[in-house]
């Protein structure tokens, strides 16, 4: 299903009065068709790809497939959900999504929401947790965009290189003998220039686990006081020490196996290290840049960077955040941030002289506010920031890690607490929308030609077929309940929209009754029926072919200069716009 974007996040409030203003609120479909991003895509996508294919620089299919997949996604034409009012009569349409994991901002949003409430209502313990966010040089980062193997060397040396400094510090206040650690970490590809910059976000237990030796007793956490700056240090420099071993292992492999294989992805990806322009009028040449400039104090630091954080041979590492222990709501904020996807629709701003303005999240030093680009350029810049297939971005270390001894002793609660009455942690009385094809409503409307149909489920992008599930599919109750002993790793659309825009998706905006599933909908003859007889467009938007005129001949290649050096300095700076 559709979700909103994820710079839309709110807390469902707790008071009575909240409580009431909540009910008053209602659903509004996404439209995806009517962002600047949609329409952007529409119209370059199959340019893009030809320019590619002149260039004898084919685009990689897993990379086709994200930005075909987003075209679709929110989209009533290629398939829906239909939810009944049996009181009043009201239908209600809902799309199905993409569930990619790449630039959308829809399903980044869903799953941004989702893995928060997953990590705080069932992963992470009541205690203290610390962010730290460790920032990779410049060639780093481009050795690591595509390799899988390599990011896991890298964080697996960092990782035990924090470990190694809250093991010292916990025997060293504690007395402890044999300290557990636990961390999550989130591999985040983007900058807020929608630049290649991949980077790790690791959400740190600020102490460690004391095992007492008592057969069958949980262990007891004892808090660390926050670290001072020879603490980060230490950690910045076992890093670094151990990063420069990696690299000597690597010493003989000289070849740019990324260029050799996959060329268009290493001069994406080069271009947006550097931050130059790939392709368009401005081929070859830096950003430009809107905002009230001003001079940098230094001028070879990554714009970004913030001097108050150390910083070890272009490594740099940030460990000011952290939440108390109890506090669940500010963790679940702190949770989405660091699993939010790398664009929200309202950034993307059309300039007065057609232009595409990004704005940044945050001003940078210097004082720029938007990032300036031609639209042909929007694709090139949201090509590097999809993750190559089965690499995983979220990944669990130490006592938190899925295998851990001693993990179902310190997780807030086990998933199979989590099956009452079908439901997920959340609403109380939210039923559930995603059923299998047997397990249906009685009257529910099948597609393909009357044949069964297999649901897709908003939440885990799973989807059901009567054949391989038919018999031993759970019968519902005429409201869509599902029996007791279901377990849910996701949590449903319903309740996500719910728990953070504070909106009740199921509930009537006529009467205020709950909406019941009757049919989804796959067979694109059916939905265009159903979109016909309800006025709404039965139709997506056509993707405009390629002017094959206007396809250059050969790319400028921006020198990528990927040695192992640590070295975070960038280019001299160019004149660039001033608004």
């Amino acid at each position: 299903m559709v979700f909103q974007s994820a710079s839309q996040t709110i807390h469902a409030p707790h008071s009575p009065d909240a409580q009431g203003a909540s009910a008053r609120r209602s659903y509004t479909r996404h439209r995806p068709e009517e962002t600047i991003l949609y329409n952007v895509i529409q119209r370059e996508l199959e340019f893009f790809l030809a320019r590619a294919q002149a260039r004898e620089q084919p685009v990689p299919r897993f990379v086709e497939q994200e930005f075909r997949a987003f075209l679709r996604c929110g989209i009533l034409a290629h398939g829906f959900l239909r939810l009944h009012c049996d009181d009043c009569g009201f239908d209600r349409l809902v799309p199905f999504s993409c569930k990619r994991r790449g630039f959308c901002p829809s399903c980044g949003g869903h799953r941004m929401a989702d893995t928060a409430a997953h990590l705080v209502d069932r992963v992470l313990p009541e205690v203290p947790i610390r962010q730290w966010v460790l920032t990779l040089p410049y060639p780093l980062r481009y050795r690591c965009a595509y390799d899988a193997r390599l990011t896991s060397e890298v964080l697996r040396a960092f990782l035990r290189a924090l470990f190694a400094e809250l093991r010292r510090r916990a025997r060293k206040l504690w007395e402890m003998r044999a300290p557990q650690c636990g961390a999550i970490s989130f591999i985040q590809r983007f900058g807020s220039a929608l630049n290649l910059n991949l980077h790790f976000h690791t959400l740190a237990l600020d102490g460690a686990y004391a095992d007492d030796g008592c057969s069958g007793a949980a262990p007891r956490f004892l808090p660390l006081p926050p670290p001072d700056d020879d603490a980060v240090a230490r950690v910045l420099a076992g890093t670094a020490r151990r990063l420069r071993r990696i690299v000597a292992k690597r010493a003989a492999e000289r070849e740019d196996a990324l260029a050799r294989d996959e060329p268009l992805l290493a001069l994406l990806a080069a271009a947006s290290l550097r931050g130059r322009s790939a392709s368009g009028p401005n081929e070859g040449e830096r950003w430009r840049r809107l905002g009230d400039r001003v001079e940098p104090a230094t001028g070879n630091d990554d714009p970004e960077a913030s001097p108050r954080i150390p910083q070890h041979g272009g490594l740099s590492l940030h460990a000011a955040v952290a939440v108390p222990a109890r506090d669940r709501r500010r963790l679940e904020r702190l949770c989405r941030y660091v699993a939010r996807p790398p664009l929200a629709n309202d950034r993307l701003e059309v300039h007065p002289d057609g232009r595409l303005a990004l704005r940044l999240k945050t001003r940078w030093r210097d004082g720029t506010s938007h990032i300036l680009m031609e639209r042909s350029e929007l694709i090139d810049r949201l090509v590097p920031l999809i993750p190559p297939p089965r690499a995983h971005q979220v990944r669990y270390h130490g006592i938190l890690a899925p295998c851990a001894s001693g993990r179902d002793s310190i997780v807030p609660a086990r998933a199979a607490d989590f099956a009452v009455a079908g439901r997920g942690p959340g609403p109380a009385s939210m039923p559930s929308i995603e059923l299998s094809a047997s397990a249906a409503p009685r009257g529910a409307q099948t597609t393909r030609g009357g044949a069964g149909i297999g649901v897709e489920n908003a939440s885990d992008g799973t989807e059901r077929h009567p054949s391989a599930s038919a018999a031993a599919a759970p019968e519902a109750d005429p409201h869509g309940h599902l029996p007791d002993r279901t377990i849910r790793r996701r949590y449903r659309w319903a309740q996500l929209l719910q728990r953070v825009f504070d909106i009740d998706a199921l509930r009537c905006p006529r009467c205020g009754s709950t909406l019941r599933l009757i049919a989804a909908i796959e067979d694109p003859a059916v939905a265009r029926r159903i979109l016909d007889c309800l006025n709404l467009p039965a139709r997506s938007p056509p993707v405009e072919p390629a002017p094959w005129a206007t396809i250059p001949a050969n790319p400028v290649a921006p020198d990528r200069g990927a040695d192992w050096e640590f070295d975070q300095s960038r280019p001299a700076r160019e004149d660039s716009d001033v608004s």
